[in-house]
């Protein structure tokens, strides 16, 4: 047993803690060190891969308190962290390995206390009807102690609070280490105090902060980790709401086109429905927030083909000016097709002569730039907002665009009664797409 002054002793827990908390930094960097951290059921091989990834760190450690740094051994810490977060059998194996440095270096007992304080924190795993409980340790779980107590005495929450069990744990087990070390006068176990007699409060605090410190961490992460997927999640259920009010939209307007030819032009209407079915079966596809814009022209030209069965070559001209750089560029799906049909029905169809759209797609510094434009009536600024605002079509384009890009995209509408109306539409390239969001 090492006998070190106040001062002494403060500054060494101080270390002890703040080297608990690196290390538990530095782990949670590693992504298969979350992955497998986070793992609620590990089968054997991800139960070795959680021992590699706390044994070696923390065997350091104690070969370092061989050397004269004592703050670095967390070795019933360790051990303990590892029970209560692997289990058993980890927690057990995993303190025997921290332990080898100083079992080697005569110190008898510390690998039984290793082993004891791993199988310790499996078993508190273990007796906890939700291993979620683990997580809700914190460097001031303590704190709560009074009113939890006051709470259980009176017979409410006994079935809660369980942090209180592996904070119980880590008192016991520091209690545990300075009986023993003083029993056996430190000859086969390395313990440190100081003659002052308050020496072991603070030594108390460390071993629950160096337990508590690096779970709270590791939660934090978890917990962000939980925001970020749901918030993933949110996204998708918005984007399919939102796309279940385009496809309807749309196939109601398309199919009334198909009703209009069948009067008209039985033929056509075959020709038609072909055409029509080719867009459902697109439709129907597993739904993608993003295509290539090649793949969403294709969407737009049977759409088109449609309307220009229905009016009339004559009275419908389709003009592309497409660099061929765009085509591969990713964009929100179903984004060209409702401005198109705005242009027709708001813009064109009004005009007995009929008149034009024209597709413009550029790439302009890392930013695709698309345009649609007709020659159509034009709307005032009164009608401009009452269309491109309240229509369906538009404006899920406008709350989709938002959704994907935030406040990475432009959207103008610009319009001039008697000449025609401009959509552009302005977003990030984008050349590849994480599987989160397609």
């Amino acid at each position: 047993m090492e006998v070190l002054t106040g001062k002494e002793l403060l500054l060494t827990l101080f270390l002890k803690m703040g080297l608990a908390g690196s290390l538990a930094a530095l782990l949670a960097r590693s992504k298969g060190f979350r992955k497998v951290l986070y793992t609620e059921q590990r089968d054997s091989d991800e139960k070795i891969r959680l021992m590699l990834y706390f044994t070696p760190p923390l065997a350091v450690g104690v070969m370092l308190r061989l050397l004269g740094y004592q703050f670095a051994d967390l070795t019933v810490e360790g051990a303990f962290v590892l029970g209560l977060l692997g289990g058993r059998v980890p927690g057990v194996l995993g303190g025997a390995i921290i332990s080898l440095p100083a079992f080697f270096n005569h110190e008898w007992l510390s690998t039984p206390l290793a082993t004891a304080a791993g199988l310790l924190g499996g078993l508190i795993r273990q007796a906890m009807p939700n291993t979620e409980a683990v997580w809700n340790l914190g460097p001031f779980t303590f704190m709560g102690i009074p009113r939890w107590l006051v709470r259980w005495a009176k017979g409410l929450e006994r079935n809660r609070h369980w942090e209180m069990l592996p904070l119980a744990g880590c008192v016991a087990l520091e209690l545990g280490r300075i009986s023993l070390g003083a029993a056996v006068h430190g000859r086969w176990l390395y313990t440190f105090t100081a003659h002052a007699a308050w020496a072991p409060l603070p030594v108390l605090f460390g071993t629950v902060m160096s337990v508590a410190i690096p779970i709270k961490i590791w939660n934090t992460i978890r917990v962000e980790a939980n925001l970020e997927e749901h918030q993933q999640m949110l996204l998708k259920a918005r984007m399919d709401a939102l796309s279940s009010q385009i496809n309807p939209h749309f196939l109601f307007n398309t199919l009334n086109t198909v009703s209009a030819l069948i009067r008209m032009d039985p033929d056509m209407a075959r020709v038609v429905v072909l055409k029509l079915s080719n867009i459902l079966r697109r439709l129907l596809r597993t739904q993608e927030n993003f295509v290539p814009l090649r793949e969403e022209l294709s969407f737009v030209d049977d759409y088109l083909d449609i309307e220009v069965a229905r009016s009339g070559a004559d009275k419908l001209a389709i003009f592309k000016e497409i660099e061929e750089n765009t085509l591969e560029a990713f964009v929100p799906a179903m984004l060209l097709q409702p401005i198109v049909e705005n242009s027709i029905k708001h813009g064109l169809a009004p005009k007995i002569e009929g008149g034009e759209i024209r597709i413009r797609t550029v790439l302009e510094n890392g930013h695709l730039v698309i345009e649609v434009q007709d020659n159509g009536i034009g709307m005032s600024e009164a009608r401009l907002a009452r269309v491109y605002g309240e229509g369906i079509g538009m404006s899920n384009v406008r709350a989709r665009l938002k959704l994907l890009y935030g406040e990475e995209f432009q959207f103008h509408i610009t319009s001039r009664p008697g000449i025609g109306t401009q959509v552009r539409i302005e977003v990030p390239e984008l050349v590849s797409l994480s599987p989160a969001i397609t």
